[in-house]
C-alpha cells in the first residue's frame, strides 16, 4: 500500500470516529409502498346485489349476467315444513285499517288524474271499474296448448341447493326452502329458518360463487387473481357491509375489494358529475344528492316501497275490475311473475290514454295447459304507477316506511370511530362553533318558548336517532359542512313524516331541500336522475317532471332555468346504470388508492373501510 493510500485510510477512520460522536436523529426505515400494478379490468368483477335481481360481471363486459337473487335449499329432514320468503306479500297488508287506507289513497290518485288535463286541453273522463267488470266476469280462458312448455326444475338427483331461475321453478311439493338473502336493500335477517346473519351470508356466498363459476366461467381457486367492486345501498348497515367484505376477501378469496355506493356509481354510469339520484328498485326506493362523486349523507332517504308494491296494487285494482285469472295467488311466485309481466306490458303514466281498452295475456305454468285470457281495463293501468306518489294506496299499515342514515354502533375493531372523535374533540371548538351558528340564525328561531331551550341543544339530543352530516364533518373533510339551520330543518321534517309513507315527488323535494347551499339545490333540480327498474313506464319522465315543477318552492321556480328528469341516460337500460358505473370506476387511476387487500383486511379489519372507503364510513 502506498503512502498516499495509507493517509486516505487513516483520514477515513478519523471521520468515522467523529461521526460516531455526533448525535443524529434516528430516521425510521422507509416502508416500501406496494407496487401499483397496471389496471387489468378483465380481472375485476363488479357485483350489484339487489332485492330481486343479482347483476354480476367483469368490468370489461358490455352487460352483466343477471339472475333472480334466490336460493332454494333442500330440507335436512323430509318431515320439515317448507319455508318460502315472500315476494309480493309483506307485513302490514292484512290489518283492519289496510283497506280503508287503500281506498283513501285511491281517492287521492283519482283526484290527481282528474286535475291534470290531457295534451288537447280537455280533462279525462274517469272510467269506473264496474264498466269493465261485467265483461271480465264472463271471460273464460282459451286453451292454446295442452302442454304449456314450462317445466319444474328437475330435483331427482336431490341437489343441496338451486340458484336463480332454477330456484324459482322448484315444485312447491319438493322438500326445498326458498330464500331471498336481500330484502328492501338490506340483508334479510329474520326469525324463521335460514334467517340468521350466518345463514344469509352463506346464501350470498353460494349464489355469487355459483354465478362466477357457471356464467362467468371463473373457477373459485382462481379468485386470488381477481379483485371485486361491491355496490352497496346509500343507507347501509355497517355490520352487514363489514361481513360481506370479510366474506369476499377471506371466504371467497378475492385479492382485493372496493366498496362503493349505488347512487355515486349511478352518477358515474350516466356520465353526470352531480345529480339527485332516484333509485326505484323492486322493494325499496332510495333518493340521494350526489355532488362531484360524493353522496351527501344528510340528503339520503330510503322509502320502503318499490316496483313490487306497484305490481300488488295493480292486482288489487284488476280484481276490482273482475280480473279473469281467478286462480291467481300472491303467495305463488309463478303467479307473481305473471302479474309483473302484466305491469310491464300494460301500466303507463300517459294521461292521454283514456277509456276502456281490451288486452290479452297468457298463463304458462308447469304441468298445466297454456291458457289465453282476454282482459278489459280502464284507469287501473294509470292508477297503479301513480300510487308511487300516494303510497297510502299500497295499504301498508303499522310499518316503518322511511329510513335515514343512523350513526354507527361502536365496533371493537374500530376504536377511533366517530364516537371517539366526538368525545375527544375540544369543548372550546364546539362552543365556538355553536356560538357562530347562533349568530347565523334569525333570533326568533333560536328559542323554543314552550320548552325554553336552544334549538341547537334539541338538535344535539336528536343526533343519535337521525345522524348528522355536521358530525360527519368532524370525521372527514370529504363532505361539505351542513349549517345548523339546514340540519335542524331536516330533522324537523324527518320527525314529521316518521312512520308515515312519503310520496316519491315529496321525497325528491325533501332530499334536495336538505342540500347545504342554494347553488347545490339548483344543480340538483336541473339534474334528477332516475335509475332502477321501478319506473320504466311510458311517459314517466314527463309525469315526474310535471310533479316536481308543481311542488318545488316558488323561490327556486324563478331561478332554476330548467328542471330536467333523466330516465334513460345515453339510451341505457336504467336497471344496469349503477352496475355500469361500478365497471367504469374500476378503470379510473384514482380508484387504485381505494382497494382493500386481503392481507390488510386480515391485519386491520374494519379500520380499512374507514381509511379506504370513497365515502365517510
Amino acid at each position: 500500500m502506498t503512502q498516499a493510500e495509507k493517509s486516505e485510510a487513516e483520514n477515513g477512520k478519523e471521520k468515522e470516529k467523529e461521526q460516531r460522536g455526533v448525535k443524529r436523529p434516528i430516521v425510521p426505515a422507509a416502508v416500501p409502498e406496494p407496487p401499483q400494478d397496471p389496471i387489468q379490468s378483465d380481472f375485476i368483477v363488479v357485483i350489484h346485489p339487489g332485492s330481486n335481481s343479482l347483476r354480476i360481471g367483469r368490468a370489461t363486459d358490455t352487460q352483466p349476467a343477471g339472475i333472480p337473487h334466490l336460493i332454494a335449499r333442500r330440507h335436512k329432514q323430509a318431515s320439515q315444513p317448507t319455508y318460502r320468503d315472500k315476494w309480493l306479500l309483506r307485513d302490514g297488508l292484512s290489518k283492519p285499517e289496510s283497506n280503508e287506507q287503500r281506498q283513501n289513497g285511491l281517492k287521492m290518485v283519482d283526484q290527481a288524474i282528474w286535475s291534470k288535463k290531457m295534451s288537447n286541453g280537455t280533462r279525462r273522463i274517469p272510467v269506473m271499474p264496474e264498466q269493465a267488470r261485467a265483461y271480465n266476469k264472463q271471460i273464460r280462458p282459451a286453451i292454446l296448448d295442452h302442454d304449456s312448455g314450462a317445466k319444474w326444475t328437475d330435483t331427482s338427483h336431490q341437489p343441496e341447493y338451486l340458484v336463480g331461475e332454477e330456484a324459482l321453478y322448484v315444485n312447491p311439493a319438493d322438500c326445498y326452502n326458498l330464500h331471498s338473502p336481500i330484502q328492501r336493500g338490506q340483508l334479510n335477517i329474520h326469525s324463521g329458518p335460514g334467517g340468521s346473519l350466518t345463514a344469509v351470508l352463506t346464501d350470498l356466498e353460494t349464489i355469487w360463487s355459483h354465478v362466477l363459476q357457471k356464467m362467468l366461467e371463473i373457477q373459485l381457486k382462481d379468485l386470488k387473481y381477481y379483485r371485486c367492486i361491491l355496490l352497496i345501498p346509500d343507507i347501509y348497515n355497517r355490520q352487514h357491509v363489514k361481513e360481506m367484505v370479510n366474506m369476499l376477501l377471506m371466504k371467497m378469496g378475492f385479492s382485493g375489494v372496493i366498496v362503493h355506493q349505488e347512487s355515486v356509481c349511478a352518477a358515474y354510469g350516466s356520465g353526470l358529475s352531480s345529480a339527485c339520484v332516484v333509485d326505484i328498485g323492486d322493494q325499496k326506493t332510495s333518493v340521494c344528492c350526489v355532488e362531484d362523486g360524493i353522496s351527501h349523507r344528510n340528503t339520503r332517504l330510503c322509502l320502503a316501497y318499490g316496483g313490487s308494491d306497484i305490481t300488488r296494487c295493480l292486482f288489487w285494482l284488476m280484481q276490482r275490475a273482475g280480473f279473469p285469472y281467478r286462480e291467481c295467488q300472491l303467495s305463488n311466485n309463478l303467479d307473481c311473475l305473471v302479474l309483473q309481466q302484466l305491469k310491464e306490458s300494460f301500466a303507463h303514466l300517459d294521461q292521454d290514454i283514456s277509456g276502456l281498452q281490451d288486452h290479452e295475456f297468457q298463463v304458462r305454468h308447469p304441468g298445466s295447459p297454456a291458457l289465453l285470457y282476454q282482459l278489459r281495463l280502464g284507469d287501473e293501468k294509470l292508477q297503479a304507477p301513480i300510487a308511487l306518489f300516494y303510497p297510502a294506496t299500497f295499504g301498508i299499515v303499522e310499518q316503518k316506511m322511511i329510513f335515514t342514515q343512523h350513526r354507527s354502533h361502536s365496533d371493537p375493531e374500530d376504536p377511533h370511530d366517530e364516537h371517539y372523535l366526538l368525545a375527544t374533540q375540544s369543548k372550546q371548538e364546539q362552543a365556538a362553533k355553536a356560538a357562530a351558528d347562533r349568530k347565523a340564525l334569525p333570533k326568533t328561531s333560536l328559542y323554543d318558548e314552550s320548552r325554553g331551550q336552544d334549538i341547537s341543544e334539541r338538535s344535539h339530543m336528536q343526533e343519535s336517532e337521525l345522524g348528522s352530516s355536521q358530525n360527519e364533518c368532524m370525521i372527514s373533510g370529504n363532505d361539505s359542512e351542513e349549517p345548523l339551520a339546514a340540519m335542524f330543518s331536516r330533522k324537523t321534517a324527518a320527525s314529521q313524516f316518521d312512520g308515515k309513507a312519503l310520496g316519491l315527488d315529496k321525497a325528491i323535494l325533501h332530499s334536495i331541500d336538505c342540500c347545504a347551499s342554494d347553488d347545490t339545490k339548483k344543480k340538483m333540480y336541473s339534474s334528477v336522475l332516475v335509475v332502477g327498474g321501478g319506473l320504466m313506464f311510458r311517459r314517466a319522465q314527463q309525469f315526474l317532471q310535471h310533479r316536481i315543477l308543481n311542488k318545488m318552492p316558488p323561490s327556486f321556480r324563478r331561478v332554476v332555468e330548467n328542471v330536467e328528469v333523466i330516465t334513460r341516460p345515453k339510451d341505457m337500460d336504467p336497471r344496469l346504470i349503477a352496475w355500469r358505473g361500478g365497471a367504469l370506476l374500476a378503470c379510473l387511476d384514482t380508484t387504485q388508492e381505494l382497494w382493500i387487500y386481503q392481507r390488510e383486511w386480515q391485519r386491520f379489519g374494519t379500520r380499512m373501510l374507514r381509511e379506504r372507503a370513497a365515502f365517510v364510513w
